[in-house]
């Protein structure tokens, strides 16, 4: 601001120097992949709202068992979820311009009666040019409503992760949360306000350990060596500080921060910024899991761009990890 300028005394911007800023105007306009989503369980407007805040590409993952009515969950009701996704991929896709396509898998979430008959059935589904992921997947500590034993969650992961290797396709990874944040519990009965699932029919946890989202990551890692599937083919999604430490320095993985509902996980953009000035872009991206059953932003990826820029990371290394890495490991058009 000049001498000359007319205000009545100096304000702030008096004692500013704008003329080092230099501001990446090209972030506005930087389009962004979200690699792991259930869009397609959203309102007609949430997906508008991908489309206006620049999503360029998306994965819709129809393997959530949120959905299903029944507990525990038989084969079927998995199948119906794929199928309902499958249907409506294309009118969603051409109803927001971007470009939207699929990952089914068999999430260990819930017990799941004759899984084998999802394996057998995949088999099919893979041979879609829509489906691009087998997933989300992953062992789970604890199930709702039914215990499912940890090795023969294990076993269906690795056999998911068979078909993938079998059919070129990567996996995307349900890795358990451990949120360190002390927070006050409800009321009995309210339940987590923005989170529409009985959280009080959880089972007991099917793994005795300190860790056990840390231990199933473990598990996880061990089914993807016996399928023989190769590291750079599997993301990690729902990463944290609880398990990035490992899979950065134990594996070759792709890891995804899920910052759509940071409110009940704890995860932001924060945290991408630290892992990226910890180990580099070159395996990470974002997501934002946004779906139905809880209260999540499809503005996130898009404001986590900002926010990065903001903490300190280059421009390079933002498009690296928002539109590059996941474009170049699901094989997006974007």
């Amino acid at each position: 601001m000049t001498a000359s300028h007319p205000t009545k005394r100096p304000t702030d911007a008096a004692h500013l120097d704008d003329s080092d800023v230099d501001l990446p105007p090209e972030l506005l306009n930087l389009p962004w992949v979200d690699i792991h989503n259930h869009a397609h369980t959203l309102s007609w407007e949430d997906r508008e709202r991908y489309a206006l805040a620049g999503c360029r590409s998306m994965m819709m993952v129809a393997s959530g068992y949120h959905w299903t009515p029944y507990k525990p969950v038989e084969a079927d009701d998995i199948r119906f979820l794929w199928d309902d996704a499958i249907n409506r991929r294309a009118a969603i896709q051409r109803n927001h311009f971007f470009e939207a396509k699929l990952g089914l898998g068999i999430h260990t979430g819930v017990r799941i009666e004759n899984p084998d008959e999802l394996l057998d059935a995949m088999d099919a589904y893979c041979e879609l040019d829509e489906v691009i992921a087998i997933g989300e997947t992953g062992v789970t500590p604890s199930q709702h409503v039914s215990r499912w034993d940890v090795d023969q969650q294990q076993a269906i992961v690795q056999g998911q992760m068979e078909l993938a290797d079998e059919h070129d396709l990567p996996v995307l990874l349900h890795t358990p949360n451990q949120s360190t944040d002390s927070r006050r519990s409800y009321r009995d009965g309210i339940g987590i306000p923005g989170y529409e699932k009985n959280t009080g029919l959880g089972a007991d946890p099917v793994i005795d350990s300190d860790n056990p989202a840390l231990e199933s990551v473990k598990r996880d890692i061990e089914a993807m060596r016996d399928a023989g599937l190769s590291d750079r083919r599997v993301v990690a999604s729902h990463a944290d500080g609880n398990n990035t430490e490992y899979l950065m320095e134990n594996t070759d993985c792709y890891l995804s921060y899920t910052i759509g509902h940071s409110w009940l996980i704890g995860v932001t953009a924060a945290d991408v910024a630290d892992a990226i000035d910890e180990y580099g872009p070159e395996r990470i991206m974002i997501d934002t899991d946004c779906a139905n059953v809880l209260r999540t932003d499809p503005f996130a990826l898009k404001r986590a761009i900002f926010e990065l820029y903001r903490y300190g990371i280059d421009e390079a290394a933002i498009r690296k990890v928002v539109l590059e890495n996941p474009r170049d490991v699901f094989d997006f058009d974007a």
